[in-house]
């Protein structure tokens, strides 16, 4: 039997690695994570990575750095939640980091090479909802969900829109299928603390320190500038949902409003925050940088990052207990439907409307597609094929 200083080590390379190669955004992310935690390393099958994404949407903070926290929880305990986080993070926000007391200024967002890897986003997320779509949608009326959940996130633009969509999609859900109950599947029967030593007394203590903080640090904010800066990261981690793009005009309100940053070093930031992998909360890691040095970096990543950890901690113990009651069943079929439509609409928005502008966009995502889907090269060296590609392609 393997040690425990065995999986942690693992769980923090694994994560580790994919903190340096997904680049894409947040579906992107989730779509890489089915590649290599689910479809790979098998540390958890669809249906659970389908039923902790759905958590993950209900939650807010972002969205994909909480469903790797979960999965880390889920293997790990407490610290694999803590050494997930750590490995998918650091990558970024030492980058990011690093950018701001080096390279303030610099503007990569026209850079060929990061049109590449939006393209390797187009043909990761591609396969990732075509998998999904043939496990989570198998019938007429899931399918239908999917669409429709698809359609509303379209157009309806709105940060509440995926929560409204995941909770109309389980009560569709109880209602369709309310004369099919059905026994607990055996394989769903283990409770939160076979999935990661994660009680129910942990759960409410981490919910309990979650609801402190966002009530003291407000208290606390005017006795210190990092007291303040702490507040303001923790806040926007705790209240944004959608994650990703979302938080930007929050920051942009805390930070230059408060004159911490200006704000051509914000432009500057967002600019090299979309070059570089993992989650765009790090974002957070450059602005606390180009505030404070690096006791700001630290802070401000820690602040921003603190809620998605304790809420997930938090959920977990009593979703697992939840989902396995038959009628919850039924609707997390039909809210693990409804999420692939949410995949399904920021595939087409942004990554899609962002990425494929001409022919030559295309040729290449869909010749990434195939490397991936019927070669099965690994997402590591999509992405610099697709690195190189959009390189030549911008000479």
């Amino acid at each position: 039997m393997r040690s425990k200083a065995a999986i942690w080590f693992e769980i923090w390379w694994v994560a580790t690695k994919l903190g340096l190669t997904s680049f894409g955004g947040p579906t992107a992310h989730l779509a890489y994570f089915h590649e290599d935690y689910v479809k790979r390393r098998k540390w958890l099958d669809e249906r659970r990575y389908a039923d902790l994404m759905a958590l993950c949407q209900f939650l807010p903070g972002p969205a994909s750095s909480q469903t790797g926290i979960g999965i880390g929880l889920m293997r790990g305990g407490l610290l694999g939640g803590m050494l997930a986080f750590l490995g998918f993070t650091w990558p970024s926000a030492v980058a990011l980091g690093v950018f701001a007391w080096l390279m303030e200024g610099i503007d990569v967002s026209q850079a060929g090479w990061l049109h590449g890897l939006k393209l390797v986003a187009v043909a990761i997320v591609a396969h990732a909802i075509w998998g999904m779509g043939q496990k989570l949608t198998p019938d007429r009326g899931r399918m239908s969900i999917a669409i429709a959940a698809a359609a509303i996130s379209l157009l309806w633009e709105s940060v509440y829109s995926q929560i409204v969509v995941i909770v109309a999609a389980g009560l569709l859900g109880l209602w369709i299928y309310r004369k099919h109950e059905k026994t607990t599947d055996p394989a769903l029967l283990q409770s939160g603390e076979a999935d990661g030593t994660i009680s129910r007394k942990t759960g409410i203590a981490c919910l309990a320190i979650f609801a402190a903080l966002l009530i003291l640090l407000p208290l606390l904010r005017e006795s210190h500038a990092l007291l303040a800066m702490a507040d303001s990261f923790y806040r926007t981690g705790s209240l944004v949902f959608g994650g990703g793009h979302v938080v930007l005009p929050l920051l942009e309100q805390e930070v230059v409003g408060a004159g911490w940053v200006s704000e051509e070093q914000f432009l500057a930031g967002y600019g090299a925050a979309q070059a570089v992998p993992g989650p765009l909360f790090t974002f957070a890691s450059f602005l606390g940088a180009a505030a404070y040095g690096p006791l700001g970096f630290f802070i401000a990543t820690a602040a921003i990052f603190l809620p998605a950890y304790l809420l997930v901690a938090g959920a977990l113990p009593f979703w697992h207990r939840l989902r396995n009651v038959p009628r919850m069943q039924n609707a997390l079929a039909a809210i693990n439907a409804a999420v692939v439509g949410i995949l399904l609409a920021a595939f087409y928005d942004p990554i899609w409307t962002s990425a494929v502008a001409a022919p030559l966009d295309f040729s290449i995502a869909l010749f990434l597609f195939v490397l991936l889907a019927f070669w099965k090269l690994p997402p590591w060296i999509i992405v610099l094929i697709g690195a190189a590609a959009g390189t030549i392609a911008g000479l």
